[in-house]
């Protein structure tokens, strides 16, 4: 059966060719701009690779950029016979790479892209060449209000409210960015989710908080033995309590090579200070040797 898009993104705002993977779960979306050495850009909840176009758009000319949208989000298929853990979505991701024979990979993660991103890193670290990681984390959640969160989200009520309303993106997002986003920008995540069957993964995301622990606790233990040596740039948003800059300090304790930009941003980055970012990914990946030597 033919996967249809839930819309047709606006060519003014997304000005990308929508590009198909059939993975193992169904169709997968994704974009892929520009020559050069390529860069991953993963998404979190409840966002797609649109959030990344401002990023992609400055850099396109530069690296070869690939966003990638997970099973159910943005405009890939939302498949009945997939559980929309975070482990999956690594999975799609991998394949994905794979298909796309990347080398000498950066490979940029936010939000539940973080975890996702950092298992693709370990799953592909012959073809790794750093890291760019945002408000985000890769261990299993261990503060009172990540709890507080995830168990106030799982509810049924609040599943009830993701689900019919689409909560996260109406009340959530509009919160966790400094700059109010444009209506035709907003009218891009809502249309992402316009039906109950296309907020299944955004509902599921805050119940894997929690059970995921296991596999968090398994990530982060593969992070500090063989992802150390890879090269790490924090672009993180110091505005964001959800991710408080402590967490900065957890990621410099794991890797030994880390710069930071520190961003004048809540949570969605990429939607306040997209300009900042590129920058700083621009010079971080001019500084390092050409391949992907230091990692071991």
């Amino acid at each position: 059966m033919t996967h249809i898009p839930p819309f047709t993104p606006d060519s003014r705002l997304f000005p990308f060719k929508s590009r198909w993977f059939d993975s193992t779960a169904g169709r997968v979306h994704y974009v892929d701009e520009g020559v050069g050495d390529p860069i991953l850009f993963l998404h979190g909840n409840p966002t797609w690779s649109f959030l990344y176009r401002g990023i992609i758009i400055r850099l396109k000319k530069r690296f070869r950029c690939i966003a990638v949208d997970y099973p159910g989000f943005g405009l890939s298929e939302a498949p009945d016979n997939y559980d929309y853990t975070p482990a999956e979505h690594a999975q799609i991701v991998t394949e994905l790479v794979r298909e796309l024979g990347l080398k000498n990979l950066t490979i940029m993660g936010q939000d539940w892209g973080g975890p996702i991103g950092m298992k693709v890193a370990l799953n592909e670290l012959s073809n790794l060449r750093a890291l760019v990681m945002g408000n985000t984390w890769y261990w299993p959640i261990e503060t009172l209000a990540a709890k507080g969160f995830a168990y106030v989200m799982s509810s049924a009520p609040m599943q009830g409210q993701i689900l019919r309303r689409n909560f996260f993106v109406e009340k959530i997002m509009p919160l966790m960015v400094k700059h109010p986003m444009a209506d035709e920008v907003m009218h891009h995540y809502r249309e992402a989710t316009s039906s109950p069957k296309r907020r299944i993964g955004v509902a599921e995301l805050p119940r894997q908080l929690i059970d995921s622990s296991l596999w968090l606790g398994d990530l982060s233990d593969q992070v500090q033995d063989r992802l150390r040596n890879v090269p790490l740039l924090l672009t993180w948003g110091l505005h964001d309590y959800a991710f408080p800059r402590s967490y900065m300090e957890r990621f410099r304790e794991d890797f030994q090579l880390t710069q930071i930009c520190r961003l004048d941003a809540k949570h969605y980055i990429q939607e306040d200070t997209p300009a900042e970012i590129a920058s700083a990914i621009g010079g971080f990946l001019d500084g390092l040797p050409p391949t992907n030597a230091g990692v071991s």
